[in-house]
């Protein structure tokens, strides 16, 4: 791992935030729906594809969303499982609203330099802030940014849609 403290520091400001965010209001636990996501990272540099699922808000505007990602360049290949939670700041879907939260993740990486094969597995987090908009046919556009630490990119930026059922 590359940053011990900082993965431990933003692990218990993630769990100390979702359960007062989770207090905000009732529940709405469920599939809504899934799509895909891509943008780019540094730290490693890559380019990163992946999709995210949406399995409904446990409290008002808080929201739970896992994503895959696979980041491809910088002589690496990485994968990571992400638990994702954001809190959105509206409730009115039409409207570009911003939102914020954090999550934890299993990553998992690979490089080949033709002697050996050097691979990792380790946990990181990350700071999200982005921006979303529902559009008319229930659909949902974003852009993000994400701080990571630990074994998690420094910065990612991603834009992704979400397809509702």
């Amino acid at each position: 791992m590359r940053n011990t403290r900082g993965v431990l520091l933003a692990a218990a400001l993630t769990m100390a935030l979702v359960p007062v965010l989770a207090l905000a209001g009732p529940a709405d636990i469920g599939y809504r729906g899934w799509g895909p996501r891509l943008g780019f990272s540094s730290g490693p540099d890559q380019f990163i594809f992946g999709a995210q699922l949406d399995f409904g808000n446990f409290g008002q505007h808080v929201r739970f969303q896992p994503n895959i990602e696979m980041g491809l360049g910088d002589h690496r290949t990485t994968g990571a499982i992400n638990l994702d939670t954001t809190y959105r700041f509206s409730s009115n879907w039409d409207v570009w609203s911003p939102y914020l939260g954090g999550g934890l993740g299993l990553s998992m990486s690979g490089s080949d330099n033709g002697l050996a094969h050097d691979s990792d597995t380790g946990i990181g987090a990350s700071a999200i802030g982005g921006i979303e908009k529902g559009l008319s046919n229930g659909d949902r556009f974003f852009t993000e940014v994400k701080l990571g630490a630990g074994d998690a990119p420094d910065l990612k930026l991603m834009i992704g849609w979400t397809f509702y059922h």
